[in-house]
């Protein structure tokens, strides 16, 4: 009945989808060895993946190129999945709709996104001052979590699985300096999911926008600030042109889970051998794209400030105090139905025993390196 219900709400959408709608059941046609890159030359299933990033754009877009190329290349040919970019099919934030009905079989994007589909989303992001990226994998695959996250999926059709990480990320680009909780008040900023909320209630503006507005709203002055990911995939959006001020850390999201979104049907009429296949690609690529902003991001912030002269701030500890404390008071808030409280409960006990045991393990091996 919720699915019904869900989907019925999707009409205006689907409409819109209509011109690239398939039906659930993966179709299947004659491939042969070579256009496949491959020995296999039987029926070749052809899924798509509709993504919230533009196309192949660096870290983000190209984690999904690369989930696509490990299923067609861990599945021997017999799978063949093409990636689309934001708008290319969908717009960015429909990708969720158009994976739930059918018309893609595969997205993907960031689970902040449907906050106002599913209010309990975010938690499989990124949370405020919550799970860094290793957290997120551990509650993930081993706490608990991703059980939690695809039965909130379920009633709408649709398998969630971890497909990356951009690790802690940067507090944003500002066009003025922050000194104080009064600078914070009115500014207009892009900031997504849950992070939007603590800024809302600390009295700036959230904004939520697909990265392809984000350049020319923050140069046109439409918006005031903007967060996006870090300093790899800021240089390449060019968003040094556009603000000056540079602020870190990333309170906000301090370990984005990105998501691949699986059409239940579609997974469900695969033989089980190539359901791991899909499982088992989105897993490689989850730390995979978590190695890849780990490598680049420090070159690119040593770009960013030494030749294009960008301004690197630290967030007063009176704005992060502050924020920190409207976070906890909000999480609070979050839960409204049994699925809920299970969600915020496990992912608080398992964030206070991973802050507990970091705090003797990587707090403290930080501590001694520096």
């Amino acid at each position: 009945m919720k699915r019904r219900k869900f989907i019925g709400g999707l009409g205006a959408t689907a409409v819109g989808l209509s011109a690239c709608s398939k039906p659930n059941k993966p179709p299947e046609k004659n491939q042969s060895a070579s256009a496949s890159g491959n020995s296999f030359s039987g029926k070749v299933i052809e899924w798509t993946m509709v993504t919230t990033w533009p196309k192949n754009f660096a870290g983000l877009g190209e984690g999904a190129e690369y989930l696509a190329q490990l299923i067609n290349q861990m599945s021997g040919g017999r799978m063949r999945v093409k990636v689309y970019g934001a708008g290319e099919l969908v717009p960015a934030l429909q990708v969720f709709e158009s994976v739930a009905i059918g018309a893609a079989q595969m997205g993907h994007g960031a689970a902040y996104y449907w906050r106002g589909k599913l209010a309990m989303a975010p938690f499989f992001a990124s949370v405020p001052f919550g799970l860094n990226a290793q957290e997120m994998n551990g509650w993930l695959l081993h706490g608990g979590g991703l059980e939690l996250w695809q039965e909130l999926y379920d009633p709408v059709g649709l398998m969630p699985e971890p497909a990356g990480n951009t690790g802690v990320q940067m507090a944003g680009w500002f066009n003025k300096e922050i000194h104080s909780m009064q600078d914070v008040q009115g500014l207009k900023m892009r900031i997504p999911g849950l992070g939007g909320e603590v800024w809302k209630r600390a009295g700036g503006i959230p904004v939520l926008m697909p990265g392809s507005e984000v350049f020319t709203s923050l140069e046109t002055g439409v918006i005031d600030a903007a967060e996006w990911v870090g300093p790899y995939n800021d240089l390449a959006f060019g968003l040094f042109k556009a603000a000056k001020y540079y602020y870190y850390p990333g309170w906000h999201e301090p370990g984005t889970t990105l998501e691949a979104l699986i059409n239940k049907d579609a997974y469900q009429a695969l033989p089980e051998d190539l359901q791991q296949v899909v499982t088992q690609a989105c897993r490689a690529a989850n730390a995979d794209m978590l190695a890849d902003f780990t490598a680049r991001n420090n070159q690119a912030l040593q770009t960013l400030v030494e030749k294009h002269g960008v301004v690197l701030k630290e967030l007063p500890q009176e704005v992060l105090t502050e924020l920190a404390k409207i976070s906890d008071e909000m999480l609070t808030e979050q839960a409204s139905s049994d699925l809920d409280r299970r969600i915020l409960e496990s992912f608080i006990s398992f964030r206070d025993q991973a802050r507990q045991w970091h705090k003797v393990s990587e707090q403290s091996y930080y501590d001694a390196r520096s």
